[in-house]
């Protein structure tokens, strides 16, 4: 793994920790790293922590490339909404650990764990593509259809509304929050927990109870997101961050 994104396990549990020394924004170099460091936790069968650098999970995608649009843009939204269907439908348990902030793809990929462990603080989670610009790309809106209350996924999503991490835990952005020191231990130990599972059975059974939301995500990458020029065609001109 480069230094971006750094992979380390423990006997069954492996951790993915996202750190650009910044805001873990979503580049393709990131997203590039995530899906490596994942290839190498499929391979070691361990359950798994997708954690961030402290204070922030991930402020979502590269605005630059947003302003600049074009294959670089197609290419990114692509291997986030890959990414995130990686996640939901990953053999083995995953649990996120967001240790502060979580903007856009941040919360997508956040949400998408099995097991989801958010820090108590002043963070913001929030869905804010409305509130800059930014049309909300389909597979966005099923990925967050499949975790939030009705009320709180028009809330989150149209009125792009912020939630504390106390907030979040009601809206269903999160199992729980605990006090930011204590949030990569108790992934951890909820990762050792969850690698008891049948493998096999846990495997087949989240492919089954998630039939739907999978299915749903993929037609909305397929139909958005099956080619360039799909993308071109659909949402890609009028894909660019207002301010």
């Amino acid at each position: 793994m480069t230094e971006i994104v750094r992979y380390e396990r423990s006997g069954a549990v492996g951790t993915i920790t996202m750190d650009d020394g910044k805001v873990n924004c979503m580049s393709l170099a990131m997203l590039l790293e995530l899906n490596r460091a994942l290839n190498q936790a499929q391979a070691d069968g361990v359950a798994l922590v997708i954690t961030g650098r402290e204070g922030i999970f991930s402020a979502g995608f590269d605005l630059a490339t947003f302003k600049h649009g074009g294959e670089a843009l197609y290419q990114m939204l692509k291997g986030g909404a890959e990414l995130a269907e990686r996640v939901m439908s990953f053999p083995r348990p995953i649990v996120t650990a967001a240790g502060g902030h979580a903007v856009a793809m941040g919360v997508f990929l956040a949400i998408s764990g099995d097991a989801r462990i958010g820090a108590e603080g002043p963070f913001k989670i929030v869905c804010n593509e409305v509130a800059i610009g930014v049309t909300l790309p389909r597979f966005a809106i099923e990925i967050t259809r499949h975790r939030l209350s009705p009320s709180h996924f028009n809330r989150a999503l149209i009125l792009a509304a912020p939630y504390s991490p106390k907030e979040a835990v009601e809206a269903g952005f999160f199992d729980r929050v605990v006090p930011p020191s204590e949030v990569l231990t108790e992934a951890t130990n909820l990762a050792q927990a969850l690698s008891q599972l049948n493998a096999k059975a846990h495997a087949e059974s989240k492919l089954l109870v998630r039939e739907r939301a999978l299915t749903a995500l993929r037609h909305a990458i397929e139909s958005e997101l099956g080619s360039f020029q799909v993308f071109v065609d659909t949402v890609g001109r009028g894909m660019k961050v207002s301010r």
